[in-house]
């Protein structure tokens, strides 16, 4: 497998401070949605997606990204009251506990205020800013972090037989749109993490080329996120269902890692950590850099 060395960034989230680069950071998730991927019974239990919240910081989280509203492909759309009646217990009660950032999975301006109030850090919005007109001044008046992320179309449809001419250079021109409609709206430049979208709007060939191509959205001068935890992707290549696509999901990070991401989003942390760990002690072996800077 081919490393390329990932850029090293420092990333400025409302009262935290991220380094980049050196090692691999991790977004443990957290949904409060009836029909999460995880399966851990806590809609509507803000107690319990607390307890596994700290569960997921033990085991060696970096971020703790929080979602109420599904965005599986097909999913139907919730009111923004809905959404927070989900998030903002947990939030609220996770911020007094732990010390490391919260990210609010939402493309509603009025949801990702109401958690930036109640200590959340970052907001990871699936559109890239594109959903809500609003959201960009949400964030930079709270000085948070911004999760820009690549969708072709909307949960609902956005796999109905998606098409591209050219995947990798159409995604990478969406998300330098994203990254001049944030700045524009006076968020700070530090403060942007840029995310393909694995799974929104993509065939598997399209991920495959994605993950293959990581390094090509280095030119956008941003940290970057990818998410591909127990997604359709790794069941379509291994025919199996969601609880059995640790090892899958697993392989895609390590790939995704080697091609430059910063930060990988998964279910999984604890094992997802023990992949990570041994993967940068990896990479930033002496013998690797000897190579590297053997290519200048």
């Amino acid at each position: 497998m081919r490393h390329h060395t990932r850029r090293q960034f420092e990333l400025v989230l409302n009262r935290f401070n991220l380094k980049l680069g050196q090692t691999t950071k991790v977004m443990g998730i957290l949904n409060t949605t009836p029909d999460s991927f995880s399966r851990d019974g806590i809609y509507k239990d803000a107690e319990r997606a607390k307890d596994l919240a700290l569960k997921m910081v033990e085991d060696g989280a970096d971020i703790i990204d929080i979602g109420g509203e599904s965005t599986r492909p097909g999913a139907e759309a919730i009111s923004a009251k809905e959404e927070k009646e989900r998030v903002l217990p947990v939030i609220r009660k996770l911020a007094k506990e732990i010390k490391l950032p919260i990210s609010i999975d939402t493309t509603k301006s009025e949801v990702a205020c109401a958690a930036l109030e109640e200590g959340a850090s970052i907001v990871n919005d699936i559109s890239g800013l594109n959903f809500d007109s609003r959201m960009a001044s949400v964030v930079a008046r709270f000085k948070a972090g911004c999760v820009l992320m690549h969708i072709k179309g909307e949960p609902r449809t956005m796999q109905d037989e998606p098409f591209y001419a050219s995947p990798i250079e159409e995604i990478i021109q969406s998300l330098r749109e994203s990254l001049t409609k944030a700045t524009a709206a006076g968020i700070d430049k530090k403060s942007l993490i840029i995310d393909p979208g694995i799974g929104f709007g993509k065939t598997t060939e399209h991920n495959l080329e994605i993950i293959n191509r990581l390094e090509e959205f280095a030119c956008l001068d941003a940290p970057i996120l990818i998410g591909t935890s127990r997604k359709s992707l790794i069941g379509n290549l291994l025919n199996l269902p969601v609880n059995r696509r640790l090892m899958g999901t697993a392989a895609t990070v390590a790939a995704s890692v080697c091609n430059g991401a910063h930060i990988v989003r998964v279910h999984d942390v604890e094992e997802i950590v023990q992949v990570i760990r041994v993967l940068d002690a990896i990479l930033n072996s002496q013998g690797n850099k000897t190579f590297q800077e053997s290519l200048i």
